[in-house]
């Protein structure tokens, strides 16, 4: 997968920039504030069409300014795209694929990235629901179909949570759960069999990253924890009965707090090195190894998905790591082909590095380095 050509108005403090990357390593440099992020969020946004920071969308559009803009060219399996989306502060966004209007479950799965920004060092002591949201647009990328069954789960889920509102406040019987439970575990099992597939896959490429990352000291060991089911290993067996029985056992308790207490809504990713929890045991090196372990099997998984590595974002991360993993690191994007951009404040994270076109981000404006690194 390429990206031909990013066209930006008026989004964050771009007010208009046009790129054409040329190189596969795509290094932006600069001073903090300048709009560096900036750049590799339309870029990210472009693929699952939300921001990882915005709290609103409006807050993505440039001051003073009604609508944003953004439209990127890419190539996928040598087909060329375009995904385009206008964001507005009056009305309705507009996605549109190929020029064409579109909705955002026909978004996913068509432009693949992978991000990698310093929050994401906080993934492994994080809450379960940024593992969870990590996990899940992973494999949505890869199958659009995962993707709309979370998206017919958390409908349902919210239609059942009202309903046990109402009976809480005696305007329907408790006999009408029935239904909803039968549907929710229903579209609970197929989460589950896709989450657990993605997984075991995910587990093995991470483990022989971590591997080669800590010099074979390490072994990373990502396991998926159904919520309620800890010591219970039996329950793989059926998966689909236990939702049920437990929505049943429960629904007294779920009736009081108005929620539902079991699902994938609340499932956890549990990390292991040697065997040994990560998230209370390990060091921060260990961590922040463990994250980029992670992170690199998203493109070898997609990879494997969908026959093609997705775009990665790096986002003012080589900062974390010491001068041979950044090597070995910007090395393995070359071989591999796989089309990289980077944000970083020094040119001193890229000593020798002739393989990659560099470009100078300032007050929103980004304009390529001539500049040969030493």
């Amino acid at each position: 997968m390429r990206i031909i050509e990013i066209r930006i108005k008026d989004f964050r403090n771009f007010d208009e920039l046009i790129l054409k990357p040329q190189n596969i390593v795509n290094v932006f440099l600069g001073d903090n504030a300048q709009g560096k992020t900036n750049l590799l969020e339309a870029i990210h946004f472009s693929s699952l069409g939300r921001s990882q920071r915005a709290v609103k969308e409006a807050d993505l559009i440039r001051w003073n300014q009604s609508q944003a803009i953004i439209h990127l060219t890419f190539s996928k399996l040598g087909v060329e795209q375009t995904v385009a989306f206008e964001i507005s502060t009056d009305r309705q966004r507009r996605i549109l694929i190929n020029e064409q209007p579109t909705r955002i479950k026909q978004l996913i799965g068509r432009f693949n990235t992978v991000l990698f920004a310093p929050e994401d060092l906080f993934l492994i002591k994080g809450s379960p629901s940024n593992r969870r949201k990590f996990l899940d647009a992973e494999i949505s990328q890869a199958s659009p179909v995962y993707f709309a069954d979370l998206l017919t789960y958390n409908k349902v889920l919210a239609q059942r949570n009202s309903l046990l509102k109402l009976i809480k406040d005696g305007q329907t019987k408790i006999d009408s759960l029935a239904l909803w439970n039968e549907q929710l575990a229903d579209i609970a099992i197929k989460i589950i069999t896709k989450r657990l597939d993605a997984i075991k896959k995910i587990n093995l490429i991470a483990n022989d990253i971590q591997k080669k990352i800590s010099a074979h000291i390490e072994n990373l060991n990502i396991i998926y924890e159904i919520h309620g089911a800890e010591g219970n290993d039996n329950i793989l067996n059926d998966v689909n009965k236990w939702y049920q029985q437990k929505l049943i056992d429960n629904q007294r308790i779920d009736i009081i707090r108005g929620s539902t207490s079991f699902g994938p809504h609340l499932d956890d990713i549990k990390l292991l090195i040697n065997q040994r929890d990560l998230r209370s045991f390990g060091s921060q090196g260990q961590q922040r190894t463990a994250v980029l372990a992670l992170k690199l099997s998203e493109l070898e998984f997609l990879k494997a998905e969908t026959d093609e590595y997705p775009i990665l974002l790096l986002d003012d991360v080589m900062s974390e790591l010491d001068i041979n993993r950044r090597t070995e690191l910007l090395d393995f994007l070359n071989r591999q082909q796989i089309q990289t951009f980077i944000t970083a404040t020094e040119a001193a994270y890229f000593p020798g590095t002739s393989k990659a076109d560099f470009f100078n981000v300032r007050a929103g404006k980004v304009n390529r380095n001539e500049k040969i690194l030493p």
